[in-house]
Order: C-alpha cells, then structure tokens, then sequence
C-alpha cells in the first residue's frame, strides 16, 4: 500500500440511498466503528451469559474489571459513580478496542513483495472520529455541572475565583476537547506512519514488523486509550467536585 494513499480520507464503503434522492455515504471510519461496537456488543453478551455465584475462569477476571472501574469511578466522582462510571468504561473499552484493532489486518510481507487483501486503519487516523469522541465528553462536563448545580450556579461558577476569569472558564470549553481530539489523533497517526514505513522497507524479516506492530498497534493503541479516558475523568471529576463543594 502506497503512504501517500493510505494517508489520503477513508475510502467510502457504499451509500445509502434516502427518499429525497440524496444518500449517506458510509466511509472506512463508519464502517470500522460500527465492527467496533458490535465486537463490545458481542463479547458483552457472551462474558456476561450463564454467570454464577461461585466466580470461575472469565468472570472472575470480569468481576474483578468492574469492581476497579466502580472503585476508581467513586474515587473520583463521589456519590455520582453510579451516573459517569459507565461512561468512563464505556470510553476505555471502545477506544482500546478501536485503537488495537489494526492488529487484525494481514500484513504485508515485504521480502516478497505481496500486498494485504484488506488493511484496516485505526478510526482514530481520522480527526472527525477523534473530534466526535472529544465533544461528547465535554459536553457531558458541560451539562453534568448543570444538572448537579442548576444553570444559575454553573453560570455563578465560571466567574469563580473573580468576574475577569470568565472569559478564561469559557475558553476551557475549547481548549481541553481540542487537546483531547488532536492529543490522540496525532499519537495513533503517528504510530500508523511508523508502521506502514516499517513494513515498506526493503529486506526486513516478517517477525521485525510483527514484534513491532506489537508496540505500535496495541501497547501505544493502549496507553492512548488510558490516557484519553484518564483525562476524560480528571475533567468531569473536576466539575463533579465543583458542584458538590
């Protein structure tokens, strides 16, 4: 695959027609989310089916996940755990499962020159998936310090400490989704790059790209994911314990 190409926007997929003639295109990064969700989907159906009192084997590893994302969530959020708990886990997992699933691609082999039938690019590659994740998580900033403080009180707060402040409170609204949006798609980009460099380069060995396609795709694709919903928790913490003050 030619970089120059696979940096180039997602490739649409198909379309679907709508009544008024027009369609709705549906691009690699729609198509790859929606694998994503029904991987979570799936795999939550089938960890969470036959459980019994006495854990084993997977549930056992189950329990023990959600009793850390419930502790770290009250740790953070106080009595409103049980209203941004699932959010977080929900933000963890689908950003994991949608950085490292690059791993599922076959991969070309270099040393004799055969290309891959498919290539499945993180959706994170694209800013709009990025931008998308970013806003849904300051508006639940935004609109979780509303209903824990009312409109009034949350108006009152952005001109805490002093009434200069506020133009500053209100330009947090922009700049920590931007920070969040270009933080990860700048980080998996990168790591894409990288990768495709690597697997371009003539003669390398097929384990050099695999061992490193093991760094790349999933242990960065992991720490992006931790540290976007690392950040994501710090911010509606800060709101939450605001409110709660």
């Amino acid at each position: 695959m030619d970089i120059k190409e696979a940096l180039e926007e997602f490739k649409v997929i198909f379309s679907i027609p709508l009544p008024s003639g027009r369609s709705i295109d549906i691009n690699e990064t729609v198509l790859i989310t929606w694998v994503v969700m029904a991987i979570l989907i799936i795999g939550s159906l089938l960890l969470t089916r036959k459980l019994k009192e006495v854990p084993r084997g997977g549930q056992v590893f189950l329990e023990w996940a959600i009793e850390f994302c419930n502790n770290f969530s009250k740790e953070h959020f106080g009595s409103r755990a049980k209203v941004y708990g699932p959010y977080i886990g929900t933000v963890f997992l689908f950003l994991l499962v949608a950085n490292i699933i690059p791993v599922l691609s076959p991969m070309a082999i270099s040393l004799f020159h055969l290309e891959p039938p498919f290539a499945i690019k993180p959706p994170a590659k694209d800013i709009n998936f990025t931008a998308a994740c970013a806003i849904l998580t300051i508006l639940i900033v935004l609109f979780g310090g509303m209903r824990a403080r009312g409109i009034r009180g949350w108006a009152k707060n952005l001109l805490h400490p002093m009434p200069m402040m506020l133009p500053f409170n209100l330009l947090e609204y922009i700049i920590r989704p931007l920070s969040l949006c270009l933080r990860l798609f700048g980080n998996i980009l990168g790591g894409y790059i990288i990768m495709l460099l690597i697997e371009q380069a003539l003669p390398i060995p097929f384990a050099v790209p695999v061992a490193l396609s093991l760094y790349f795709d999933f242990f960065d694709g992991l720490v992006q994911a931790v540290v976007f919903t690392f950040l994501t928790t710090l911010f509606v913490g800060e709101a939450v314990e605001v409110e709660e003050h």
